[in-house]
């Protein structure tokens, strides 16, 4: 059973007749699919997780070191920046309301 049909389960259609609510359909017990293997244990969440990630579209080496290298520099610019409103407030306290 998919996520979406855990989330959202089907909705019967009301009577023609007389309206009403519509009600949801009793549910089944989902079909538990044989797995086998070493690790057929583990929690279905795990499967969930491993599953999800499989359909990741993981970026090349190279967009990884750009982005890295992108990433890198913002952090410096945005530190010196900072740095630098640090001191000044530094040097204004220190000149200004110190003395």
């Amino acid at each position: 059973m998919s996520r979406a049909m855990r989330r959202h389960p089907a909705v019967a259609k009301p009577p023609k007749r007389g309206g009403g609510l519509p009600r949801t359909l009793p549910r089944t017990a989902p079909a538990k699919a044989k797995r086998g293997g070493i690790l057929s244990w583990r929690p279905r969440w795990i499967t969930d997780i491993i599953s999800e990630l499989r359909k990741v579209l993981w970026p090349s080496r190279q967009d990884t070191i750009h982005l890295t290298i992108v990433v890198l520099i913002v952090s410096v610019a945005i530190g010196a920046a900072l740095g630098g409103i640090d001191e000044g407030f530094a040097w204004l306290v220190q000149h200004a309301l110190l003395r």
